[in-house]
């Protein structure tokens, strides 16, 4: 290889390393962020569900070492360090490794999370109270903005509500306010609202007037757009690394013998 395909080599992968770089921030950003989420659905798994504070743990573990590797390859491009190079090789290999059985394992366990969500949040419906304080409160608060958000009622629909405790006590005379489908409830009001209108004998979710949807397929969607910005991220740290471990194996072989002893001197 001559001396100037070797020099853009160089720099290519400095580049791509860069790169790298800012991917892993990416990765660790995404691992903190579901952590530190106390806005959305994973609010309400991450109470309860060890896979997903595993898996943000993975993530930001993987962020900090894929930084920590694209510093080195950059160090190793610009110095053209024979030894550097070949450990930065070997750490990507690993890496990528990891990277694509986390991704099959976050992919396969789509439906895992979706049934933990699921099984959380009728646990979450039948003890809601709006008296409720402390975490137990929090949670709520983030379903109702779900169903507010959504437009719907229910993980199944609004049929969930019925096993409501504090709702049977009243013979269902009430409904959660953020299932509403009248504006001026799901904005002004949290907890449980008087019908609006006197019924007589037994009453059900069905003489509710709340949305029919179900919240499930909003959950799901959310699910997969939110995995697949994971996955999105995951997939272009794997193609910079390939793209890394070719220009990284091409600059090692051209390094002349001699430069093996390049090292920065104190």
């Amino acid at each position: 290889m001559g001396s100037g395909c070797l020099k853009v080599t160089k720099y290519f992968l400095f580049l791509f390393n860069l790169l790298f770089l800012i991917l892993g921030a990416v990765i660790l950003g995404l691992g903190i962020w579901v952590l530190a989420d106390k806005t959305s659905f994973i609010a309400i798994l991450q109470m309860s569900s060890p896979n997903l504070k595993t898996g943000a743990s993975i993530l930001i573990g993987v962020g900090l070492v894929t930084m920590l590797m694209g510093f080195l390859g950059c160090l190793g491009a610009v110095k053209e360090i024979r030894c550097l190079l070949g450990l930065y090789i070997s750490c990507l290999l690993t890496i990528l490794i990891t990277q694509v059985t986390a991704g099959l394992l976050i992919y396969f366990q789509k439906q895992t999370l979706k049934d933990e969500l699921a099984s959380i949040v009728q646990d979450l419906i039948e003890d809601y109270d709006p008296e409720a304080e402390g975490q137990k409160k929090d949670l709520q608060e983030v379903w109702d903005y779900v169903q507010k958000q959504l437009s719907c009622c229910g993980w199944n629909g609004a049929q969930d509500w019925e096993r409501n405790e504090i709702l049977l006590n009243q013979s269902l005379s009430k409904y959660p306010c953020t299932c509403s489908n009248h504006s001026k409830d799901a904005e002004e009001n949290k907890g449980f609202c008087y019908m609006p209108w006197p019924v007589t004998g037994n009453i059900t979710s069905a003489d509710w007037p709340v949305h029919e949807q179900e919240c499930t397929d909003g959950v799901e969607i959310w699910l997969k757009d939110n995995l697949g910005i994971i996955l999105g991220a995951c997939t272009g740290v794997a193609v910079i690394e390939l793209l890394g471990m070719v220009l990284s194996i091409a600059l090692c072989k051209n390094i002349h013998s001699e430069d093996y002893t390049k090292v920065p001197k104190s």
